[in-house]
């Protein structure tokens, strides 16, 4: 007796997995273009650079203050 499984094959190997990791890597490109251009000093586009990759712990700051969580 055999049976196709074809129709599971993305969920069993994480096939539809990398759509969060675009969406946050487009994130950080514009959080980059954003932040990089306001700096005047090589340490500040590297704070800047920084700021870029956690953008998201911003966002949810800002929000949970918004809401006054």
């Amino acid at each position: 007796m055999s049976h196709d499984h074809d129709h599971d094959h993305s969920w069993r190997y994480g096939g539809n997995k990398g759509s969060g990791g675009i969406a946050y890597f487009l994130g950080v490109i514009g959080a980059a273009v954003y932040f990089v251009p306001k700096t005047h000093t090589f340490w500040a586009g590297i704070v800047a650079l920084g700021k870029a990759l956690v953008w998201p712990a911003f966002l949810v700051y800002s929000l949970l203050r918004y809401f006054h969580a």
